[in-house]
């Protein structure tokens, strides 16, 4: 009877090992999901000021486009929101894109969640729009 009471235990707090593990995991990927929502709303946010602004694809290259040391004034103001919302942005800047000939727009945004090394390779989340 005592072996039958050890074996139940040790079943019981196998089952209880593997709901906690399930419960890690699923905080795990909340955290990711959020991340990726803040990008998408960031990214999002600048296609939208893109919209609004004047559309000439020359005015739009020069205002927003940045990341490649051609950081226009309205990527430097929006780069504060990015780095404020996501970790790790600042280490790995965003790109903003401006295709002259196509309009064609390309928002990459990076970062690295809490926890993960900084050797790690950024999470990264891409728009493409044609602002015409």
């Amino acid at each position: 009877m005592l072996l039958e009471a050890l074996i139940a235990i040790l079943i019981f707090s196998m089952g209880i090992l593997a709901i906690v593990g399930m419960q890690a995991s699923a905080v795990k990927a909340s955290g990711d999901a959020k991340f990726r929502s803040d990008a998408s709303l960031v990214a999002n946010q600048l296609i939208g000021q893109m919209w609004v602004d004047n559309r000439a694809p020359a005015t739009l290259q020069a205002n927003f486009q940045g990341g490649g040391g051609t950081d226009g004034a309205a990527y430097t103001a929006w780069l504060a929101d990015v780095q404020a919302a996501l970790p790790g942005a600042a280490a790995n800047p965003p790109t903003v894109t401006v295709n002259v000939a196509t309009s064609l727009v390309t928002v990459t945004v990076r970062w690295i969640a809490p926890g993960e090394p900084a050797a790690a390779p950024p999470h990264s989340y891409t728009v493409v729009a044609q602002i015409i």
